[in-house]
């Protein structure tokens, strides 16, 4: 009796594993059901599971989606990735030409390479004189990235207490209150970069990895936001997720009457909405422990439930360790392209 068929597919890891059809769907389930019973969302129908066993088990390292159905791209601190990442002593302004001419994107981030907005004011002119340059050598639109990232705010770095230092000790109003105030002065400097390079012509402003730092962070994003639009309604704002859940390292903060801690991205995005963001990057987290099927199957439940209440564009984010990517350095692309295959198809988002 001949071995029955196992299919090559990858761990959250990255690690090799080849499961039988039964496995991968009994892995696809039981990833449908977590999302289910976490974010309170409508599992995927018959028809979008047996399309997504198609896209796992397709033959082939590389796939592709169908004619047609390509979608645009955006990114987080692209502009300084070769120079940095590859030490390839390359300026940002000739680093965005390689993406628009060699690479082909759409669009590119540039960001100062401690990729958070409290540095960045310190040096937003520069920053913005970099970007002016790279705006007139090049077509693409160009974005300016960093993340609110609300722990660069706390002492002896920063102004105020750490909260993750208070709440052991107990004081648990003085922690609350230290987030408060940290909000107040991650807006503040968010809303002086965003002034600089929106004087020098900038496309766009990326709030990336929002709600780092839990629901106070994901909070400076929105308040930010909002401010951006009113004082710059040209400029767009990206606001691109940390995690797939809002942690409640506060607790109590709500926005626009929402609370914020315990949001899925079905629900972040419409805070985003409401704040004037013009794309939501949307993320699900991989385990590093389950299996591609598992990890895709829910990454698709949660994406799909975010793009049906959807009012703005929704780039899912496909970096390293969420939305189905393993958690590896250098992406495998035979799991990688059957992600994006999914998330076009099925999870209909807008853009990576």
């Amino acid at each position: 009796m001949s071995e029955e068929k196992k299919f090559f597919t990858r761990m959250g890891d990255g690690s090799p594993v080849y499961m039988t059809e039964e496995e991968i769907r009994s892995d696809m389930k039981a990833g449908i059901d977590d999302a289910v019973l976490r974010g309170k969302i409508d599992p995927l129908s018959d028809e979008d599971f047996e399309k997504l066993y198609d896209i796992i088990t397709m033959p082939g390292t590389v796939v592709g989606v169908e004619p047609g159905k390509q979608i645009v791209l955006t990114n987080d601190s692209g502009g300084y990735k070769i120079n940095v990442k590859s030490q390839l002593p390359v300026p940002k302004e000739v680093e965005v030409l390689v993406y628009e001419r060699c690479l082909g994107c759409d669009s590119v981030d540039v960001g100062n390479t401690d990729y958070n907005y409290k540095t960045a004011k310190g040096v937003a002119k520069r920053e913005a004189g970099a970007l002016k340059q790279a705006l007139n050598i090049s077509t693409m639109p160009l974005f300016y990235g960093a993340m609110p990232n609300l722990g660069f705010y706390t002492k002896p770095d920063g102004p105020v207490d750490n909260w993750a230092m208070l709440l052991p000790e107990g004081k648990i109003k003085e922690s609350l209150a230290a987030q408060e105030e940290a909000v107040e002065h991650a807006v503040k400097d968010i809303l002086f970069v965003a002034e600089q390079v929106y004087d020098v012509g900038a496309d766009g402003i990326n709030l990336d990895t929002s709600g780092a730092a839990g629901d106070a962070d994901f909070l400076v994003a929105l308040k930010a936001t909002e401010e951006i639009k009113k004082r710059f309604p040209d400029l767009g704002v990206e606001i691109g997720m940390a995690g797939e859940f809002v942690l409640g390292m506060h607790g109590k903060l709500k926005y626009d009457g929402v609370r914020l801690a315990g949001l899925y991205p079905h629900k972040q995005v419409k805070l985003a909405e409401r704040a004037g963001a013009s794309i939501f990057g949307a993320v699900v987290n991989t385990n590093c422990n389950k299996s591609f099927p598992w990890n895709i199957a829910r990454v698709i439940t949660f994406i799909k439930a975010c793009t049906d209440v959807a009012e703005i564009p929704v780039h899912a984010d496909v970096g390293m360790g969420v939305c189905g990517i393993p958690m590896v350095e250098n992406m495998p692309s035979d799991v990688a392209s059957r992600a994006d295959k999914a998330l076009v198809e099925i999870g209909k988002v807008d853009g990576f």
